[in-house]
């Protein structure tokens, strides 16, 4: 992979990461706000409920996320980005425009997901 674009993707997850950590920020802050709220009604409470449940379900996705930017950046200092960690072969520069945290080959990725689907796993 040329310096180019590493750094292309370099930039990249740093924006990403840069908005996903504002983004977690302000969503602890509603939490925080959501814990002082108590409704009277139980049909509010439920709603409020559900709606902290899918709050601190996409704060989870969200950092598992921050955690896949961080260990990209950490292969780009290590020389190690774009690299599929199966079969050790280049990640096509495609494959890393549409998902730039990933760490495995179309090939790679299409095997374990195939795998995965057959084995319930």
């Amino acid at each position: 992979m040329r310096d180019e674009d590493v750094q292309f993707f370099r930039n990249e997850l740093l924006r990403e990461l840069k908005n996903l950590t504002l983004k977690a920020d302000i969503a602890a802050g509603e939490l925080i706000d959501a814990d002082t709220i108590h409704e009277a009604d139980p049909l509010d409470r439920a709603m409020e409920e559900q709606a902290r449940d899918r709050r601190l379900h996409f704060q989870n996705r969200d950092r598992k996320l921050i955690a896949k930017i961080q260990s990209c950046l950490e292969a780009i200092e290590e020389g190690e980005y774009g690299i599929c960690q199966a079969c050790e072969e280049p990640i096509s520069l495609a494959r890393l425009r549409a998902r730039p945290v990933t760490s495995y080959c179309i090939d790679c990725k299409t095997e374990q997901e195939s795998y995965e689907k057959m084995t319930g796993s």
